[in-house]
């Protein structure tokens, strides 16, 4: 009680510090991502939220511990990852990454958390992202009774700040005007600065600025607050001869499945039904597979949480983590096969990429189940972030682009593309590639450039803007340079993207005449 009560007098006792610090914090924050999705202003962004957190731990006397320097490593290379890629997917993913990293962070350094599980963080998350709308008046409450303690000596330097602000504006005004009368480069720059700071774009700036504020403040409040109880309750109640029967059941049924697919699917042994072809047997049933495998990863983490210890138990809880292993290869080698039919889009490769994470999960589950004291949320936090990074990184569409057109009709297959991603038709799903994004265009428009097909005057571009289909090389090569011209324009020094700037040169290089602004 006293630790709680401490956390929040030296927040509200430091109101001038928190206040001013959170409030330079938020308006970084607006001006950062003003209009700005995904540009290199982002990692600046996210270097600054860092720097807020460390700073308001220090001011509460709090000191980092151990594991904090990999969440905050994890956080700037996602961040870095959002403004080298223009895939919208990527980029949410790595914010909402962002967004979690830091919950755990802050999480971590409030409360002892070496004994919490899976459940106790996912609960703890939730309630400090539910909890934190309640502490939206904090803000004004603390700087109420703050201005009430330092009443006079705060007037004093009130008055001096407001002073100081209606002094600044109309001399920078004078400054402005003689330098920009003194320097033509820099009366350029300031116009296009000028232009930026419209009504409108500092309404938005101002929007964002208090929403961040009022957010960030109250999310501080709460966690200064200890509201999450550090206790960790052993809920281990139920009997576990219950839970023996149903996984013992299941596991059976499990075991039986992965005989089939033993035989069926690796080996091609045995007759299949009537009327299917091995083809169509290999190429469906990953997603339903994939269900199954995060069911049972439930199931498993549930009766170890909510049931009492049995070896007998943990046998079955083992055996049935080993079928969904096979059940795991088995929805992965399905969806090889079917990427190799139908070619890769990113979808296929999600799906692969989440059962690598439950094949690899699973493999921490079976230690929890014989050492309890394994750290099981700190094992998959380390697995996602180090895997998603790599992801993030990797640029899917540049691949999916790279290994559908290579097998487009009249294209000269590699050994390897006929021995594994060939099928019997040419690749020819053109809508497709001109839906991915700018991270796909060097391909593309090499693709283009060896065709002699995207070099469009603006009759063509008027021409092709009507055309609604998008099975032939002309249609799909138009619409996606026009988007490429859309995604790449009014580039600045906040919104520059590495992804959409390899798109510019790239264009320039096959056809200096199509970029055309």
């Amino acid at each position: 009680m006293e630790v709680k009560q401490e956390y929040s007098k030296r927040l509200k006792g430091n109101f001038g510090f928190f206040g001013v610090a959170t409030l330079l914090y938020s308006l970084f924050y607006g001006l950062c991502m003003f209009k700005n999705n995904s540009g290199v202003a982002y990692p600046f962004f996210v270097a600054g939220s860092l720097l807020y957190i460390c700073l308001s731990l220090s001011k509460l006397e709090i000191s980092l511990k151990k594991g904090a320097l990999f969440q905050m490593i994890c956080m700037m290379l996602l961040a870095v990852a959002t403004f080298a890629t223009d895939d919208g997917r990527i980029i949410f993913f790595n914010k909402l990454g962002i967004f979690l990293l830091a919950i755990c962070l802050v999480l971590q350094q409030f409360y002892d958390t070496h004994k919490w599980g899976l459940g106790k963080f996912f609960a703890g998350i939730l309630q400090s992202i539910g909890n934190m709308f309640g502490e939206l008046p904090a803000p004004v409450r603390d700087a109420k009774e703050y201005f009430k303690t330092k009443k006079g000596k705060y007037n004093q330097k009130t008055l001096a700040a407001v002073l100081g602000v209606i002094i600044m504006i109309p001399v920078l005004v004078v400054i402005l005007s003689l330098l920009s009368s003194a320097d033509v480069v820099f009366n350029e720059v300031t116009k296009e600065i000028l232009e930026w700071l419209e009504l409108e774009n500092l309404g938005n700036i101002f929007f964002r600025t208090v929403i961040c504020f009022f957010g960030a403040y109250a999310l501080l409040t709460y966690f200064c607050g200890l509201h999450i109880s550090p206790e960790v309750k052993d809920r281990r109640k139920g009997e576990p001869i219950l839970m023996m029967i149903i996984t013992a059941g299941l596991t059976v049924v499990y075991a039986y499945f992965s005989v089939i697919q033993i035989i069926y699917l690796f080996m091609g042994k045995l007759e299949l039904p009537e009327g299917y072809t091995y083809a169509e047997y290999a190429r469906e049933g990953f997603f339903q597979l994939l269900l199954v495998g995060i069911i049972n990863l439930v199931i498993v983490l549930c009766t170890m949480a909510y049931f009492k210890e049995s070896k007998a138990l943990k046998l079955i809880l083992t055996l049935m983590s080993f079928c969904t292993f096979i059940m795991i290869a088995s929805s992965a080698y399905r969806m090889v096969l079917n990427i190799r039919y139908y070619y890769l889009t990113f979808m296929r490769i999600l799906v692969l990429w989440a059962l690598i994470i439950l094949f690899l999960m699973f493999i921490g589950v079976i230690f929890h189940i014989w050492k309890e004291r394994f750290p099981l949320f700190w094992y998959g936090v380390t697995l996602v972030s180090v895997l998603y990074i790599a992801l993030a990184f990797s640029h899917p569409d540049y691949w999916i682009a790279k290994v559908n057109l290579s097998n487009a009709e009249g294209q000269v297959k590699s050994v390897f593309a006929q021995e594994f991603f060939l099928a019997k038709n040419d690749y020819n799903d053109f809508y497709y590639i001109a839906t991915l994004c700018a991270d796909a265009a060097p391909v593309v428009y090499e693709f283009m450039d060896e065709l002699g097909r995207y070099d469009f005057s603006e009759e063509d571009m008027l021409r092709y803007d009507n055309a609604y289909k998008y099975d032939g090389y002309w249609e799909f090569g138009h619409l996606y340079l026009k988007r490429m011209r859309n995604r790449t324009e009014d580039m600045n020094w906040r919104t520059y993207n590495i992804s959409r700037h390899m798109a510019v040169l790239s264009l320039e290089k096959y056809e200096p005449s199509a970029v055309q602004k």
